[in-house]
């Protein structure tokens, strides 16, 4: 029991600590979803982990219907997961949630077929994914990495890494820039248009200095799209 006890004061604390609107713990205790959701789990994965799968389920149904939140028995949560609003959230049976991780409403872990075995995410700590991110299959977000809500996650993203877009790419890494660099892994048109472009464009100025001469001037390209290009790995 005090063991319990000190589980709930920590959940309690998580979310006063990450939701300003939070203004009091009985506030927190009695309007929370997201924290009720995450307490149902911690009991149907125990009977889960018992082999009383039959109830397990029947709870975590319970659980969906009163907080619109269905986190399935099989999964593993971590210490002070905070699901914020939380409608419509969906944790797959195989996922793997860390420690400090937030979710915001609508965010699916979810599989992409009816492959067995591992086949959703695992979210390592200090993860925080947007509204109605998906991030699905069985593939590892790194620690301290950051999900843009609407975002579609198809591939593993390392450390410290902020995703964006559908699919989802990475535009920063370790705090730096990352430049869409190879359409053929990332197959994102923007990408592909970017990279053709910078590419034929070179291959013009190679071809007009050709024809007028080395020593030849020509009209220097503007600072921002040079340094676009330099950036550009071409792979491609």
């Amino acid at each position: 029991m005090p063991h319990l006890l000190s589980h709930i004061r920590e959940d309690v604390a998580t979310v006063l600590e990450r939701d300003p609107a939070a203004r009091s713990r009985l506030e927190v205790l009695l309007c929370y979803s997201g924290l009720h959701a995450v307490w149902f789990q911690r009991v149907t994965h125990w009977l889960w982990n018992h082999r009383v799968f039959l109830l397990a389920r029947w709870l975590s149904q319970v659980a969906r219907w009163l907080t619109g939140i269905e986190i399935h028995p099989g999964a593993h949560i971590g210490r002070r997961l905070f699901i914020d609003h939380g409608m419509g959230v969906v944790i797959g049976e195989t996922a793997t949630v860390g420690d400090d991780v937030t979710l915001y409403q609508g965010v699916t872990l979810g599989g992409t077929g009816k492959e067995h075995g591992k086949r959703h995410p695992t979210l390592l700590d200090n993860v925080v994914v947007g509204g109605g991110a998906k991030i699905l299959g069985n593939i590892t977000v790194g620690h301290n990495c950051r999900i843009g809500a609407g975002s579609v996650v198809l591939r593993s993203v390392p450390d410290n890494s902020t995703v964006v877009g559908v699919p989802g790419h990475i535009i920063l890494r370790e705090g730096k820039r990352v430049v869409i660099t190879d359409p053929k892994q990332i197959n994102d048109p923007l990408s592909e248009a970017l990279a053709a472009v910078a590419t034929e464009l070179r291959k013009v100025r190679d071809r007009v200095s050709q024809l007028e001469g080395a020593d030849s001037p020509h009209e220097p390209l503007s600072p921002s799209f040079e340094r676009i290009a330099e950036d550009i790995d071409y792979q491609i």
